[in-house]
This record gives C-alpha cells, sequence and structure tokens, in this order.
C-alpha cells in the first residue's frame, strides 16, 4: 500500500541519486558563473530535505497507525541509499576518508544482511536506540562534509564510532534472539 509514509519513503529514495549528481558535478553552478558554495547549498539542501522526509514517514505511520510491510521495507533502504549516495559522492569527490567511507558501508551491508536473516526465521531485533543515534550522527556528518565545515572529519570519525556500536548491538540483539529461539 502507497499511503503516505511510503510515499515519504519513495522520495527519499528518489532524492538519492539526485543528491549524488549533484556532489559530483559542482561545475553545474560553475560553469554559469555562481561560486562553488552554491553546489555546497544546493546538495545540503537536497539532503536535508531528504532527511526530514526520514523523521516524518516514520511519525506520520506510528501517529496515523499506517505502518506497512512495504514501508518496514522501503523506509531504511531509503534511509542506506541516501546516505550512501552522500557517502560515496564524497568521497568520489576527495572530501571524506575511505577508510571511513569503507566502514560504514561495510557495517550496512553486513546489517542489512543480518536483519534479512532474522526476518526469515522470524527473530525480532528492531532499530535500537543506537542505530538512530547512528543514522543522526551520520547526518550531522555528511551536512558538515557537504558544507566542507570544520570538524567535519571530526564527526565523520565519530559516526564511525557510533556505526560500530549500534552494529555490535545488532549482532548482539541477533545472538540473542537465536539463543532464546533455541530453547
Amino acid at each position: 500500500m502507497l499511503n503516505l509514509p511510503n510515499q515519504l519513503a519513495l522520495s527519499r529514495i528518489l532524492m538519492a541519486p539526485l543528491l549524488f549528481w549533484i556532489i559530483l558535478n559542482p561545475q553545474i553552478f560553475t560553469d554559469n558563473g555562481w561560486h562553488i558554495s552554491w553546489s555546497y547549498y544546493f546538495a545540503t539542501l537536497t539532503f536535508v530535505l531528504a532527511s526530514a522526509t526520514d523523521f516524518f514517514d516514520g511519525y506520520i505511520a506510528r501517529e496515523l497507525d499506517q505502518m506497512t510491510m512495504l514501508g518496514a521495507i522501503l523506509d531504511p533502504l531509503a534511509d542506506k541509499m541516501l546516505t550512501l549516495a552522500a557517502f560515496l559522492g564524497l568521497l568520489a569527490m576527495g572530501d571524506a576518508s575511505p577508510w571511513a567511507i569503507y566502514i560504514i558501508i561495510i557495517r550496512e551491508l553486513f546489517i542489512t544482511g543480518l536483519r534479512t536473516v532474522a526476518v526469515n526465521e522470524n527473530l525480532d531485533i528492531s532499530a535500537s536506540w543506537a542505530g538512530k543515534v547512528k543514522t543522526v550522527a551520520q547526518m550531522f556528518a555528511i551536512g558538515f562534509m557537504l558544507m566542507h565545515w570544520a570538524y567535519a572529519d571530526t564527526l565523520l570519525w565519530f559516526a564511525v564510532a557510533l556505526t560500530l556500536y549500534s552494529g555490535a548491538e545488532y549482532i548482539y540483539g541477533f545472538r540473542k534472539a537465536l539463543l532464546k529461539e533455541a530453547y
């Protein structure tokens, strides 16, 4: 069912390649006589608007009791598509640490696989607070990197630390759910 929360998640999916394109093509602005900072502003605006849909789709789904299986799939997929579009674009432009992005991508792929196995086994390993804080930290780091602000690298590595911590939490939750199911 394509309700409003699912439409918001879908809009985030559609904004991800747009964001990636904007990051990789700053010359669109400079070739038209605009300062390079306009490329940063437009990429950041696109990212912030897309990120806002992450809050609103979840809020609306809970408040209006419109949670669906499609939404449970689309929401985390949209989150990953958006953050990876930003991280990969920043990496391609030389504005992000390759190691930090590698760690984030590997964690995201591993936990996505783990969650898929959990769903197939009817195990509940829902997003924890650490996972939500990790997402917010990644979004702040991306925003700072897109704007080329001070402390962007520090925020990125803080996000990496939270990414690893929340990943460990998922693994622990998965193991705990497996052991509980075994008994």
